[in-house]
C-alpha cells in the first residue's frame, strides 16, 4: 500500500495526520470526512475548517481506521476556493 498523499492542493508531501470534520449544514453527525495532511499543512487545513466553523479535529494519520463515520475526501478543490 502507498503512503497518503497531502490534500493541499499542490502538495505531493507524505501525509503524517488526518483531519477530520463535517459541514454540519450538509452531514449528519455520524458523517465525517477526512483530509490527509503532512507536518506542513495540517494547521493550514484545520484552520481553513475551523474558520468555517466546521467541527474539526486533528489526529495521527495511523488512527484513521478509527474515526468511525470518516470518509477519506480531497481537500484540493474545496482548499482552493
Amino acid at each position: 500500500m502507498s503512503a497518503a498523499t497531502c490534500s493541499r492542493a499542490g502538495c505531493r508531501d507524505d501525509a503524517l495526520w488526518q483531519v477530520i470534520w463535517r459541514n454540519p449544514r450538509i452531514h449528519s453527525a455520524d458523517r465525517r470526512k477526512i483530509w490527509a495532511a503532512c507536518d506542513a499543512h495540517v494547521a493550514y487545513l484545520r484552520d481553513y475548517l475551523a474558520a468555517r466553523d466546521f467541527p474539526v479535529e486533528v489526529a495521527p494519520l495511523e488512527s484513521v481506521g478509527e474515526a468511525k463515520g470518516a470518509q477519506p475526501s480531497d481537500a484540493a478543490a474545496e482548499a482552493r476556493s
